[in-house]
């Protein structure tokens, strides 16, 4: 995935209150991380293949994931969106919900004041 299209996501996820990471998977792979309640780290899109799919993580042990999702290789950023809210990771094997729960309370933005300094200005 793009840099700048992973952090456009983690900005729009942490909006909906989801605690969304930039995950950087090597030195132009990104992706995205969802921080799950029980510990566990949703990593999602890193292998750079054009579909949507994740790893369910628990202390560097694969412990589920999100299969590729239908379509996903066309998906708008707002699409990618909606996929990552609305999975359900309470499985080994990751599901959609029919619909996407409601917005929790928005997170601040990753980085803080300092974020565009710390990345080199690379970014709008």
């Amino acid at each position: 995935m793009d840099e700048n299209r992973a952090r456009h996501i983690v900005d729009a996820l942490r909006d909906r209150g989801v605690p969304a990471h930039l995950e950087r998977a090597a030195v132009s792979q990104f992706g995205i991380s969802i921080a799950l309640p029980d510990g566990r780290q949703a990593v999602w899109d890193t292998d750079g293949t054009a579909g949507l799919e994740a790893q369910v993580m628990l202390d560097g042990v694969l412990v589920g994931f999100v299969p590729e999702i239908e379509g996903s290789d066309s998906f708008t950023e707002e699409q990618v969106i909606d996929a990552i809210a609305r999975t359900d990771y309470d499985q080994p094997v990751a599901t959609q919900r029919r619909s996407t729960p409601p917005p929790a309370q928005p997170l601040p933005p990753e980085g803080g004041f300092f974020r565009r300094f710390r990345d080199g200005f690379r970014y709008k």
